[in-house]
């Protein structure tokens, strides 16, 4: 993995986009522009809350951010962690290892804690996120609509270190 680049932008939305008719992943019910996403994409700091891409014969693949959680300072050691794959590269073990290399960097980034914020109904993503001893922490039982239905949000968490 490597720290984002404003040229891969449009490649990072890409692949967002590639996943908001599943009503899998995203709440967006829409895409989106890559104007849209620019202010979200230079928030995220190398020594804090990075933006990475991982990249397969020279093309980007994947791509994992952490963000701050809640947005208030007693928080910062939490980071909210989203992992997207490129639908070309998704069922080869892509997001295990993704998902290992940033529980890894995790106390570089002084990051005590993970969390997830995944559609109770994606089993794929809970199932990823269990393996590595995420737990389920909470669930808002019905906060997301999408085309006339209601979608459950699990809050999955793992304490990395004391």
């Amino acid at each position: 993995m490597r720290q984002a680049v404003e040229e891969d932008l449009p490649k990072i939305v890409s692949i967002y986009n590639s996943t908001v008719a599943s009503r899998l992943v995203t709440a967006d019910t829409q895409k989106v522009g890559v104007e849209s996403k620019l202010e979200w994409f230079r928030s995220h700091t190398p020594d804090k809350r990075p933006l990475l891409v991982h990249e397969e014969e020279g093309d980007v693949a994947a791509w994992v951010s952490f963000e701050s959680f809640y947005g208030r300072p007693a928080y910062d050691g939490t980071a909210e962690i989203s992992i997207y794959i490129d639908s070309r590269y998704r069922r080869r073990g892509l997001g295990r290892r993704l998902l290992q290399e940033a529980i890894d960097m995790a106390a570089d980034l002084k990051i005590r804690t993970l969390v997830g914020f995944i559609f109770s109904h994606n089993e794929p993503s809970i199932r990823l996120f269990r393996a590595f001893g995420f737990e389920e922490w909470g669930r808002l039982p019905n906060v997301a609509e999408m085309d006339g239905r209601e979608y459950s949000l699990s809050i999955l968490g793992k304490r990395l270190a004391s």
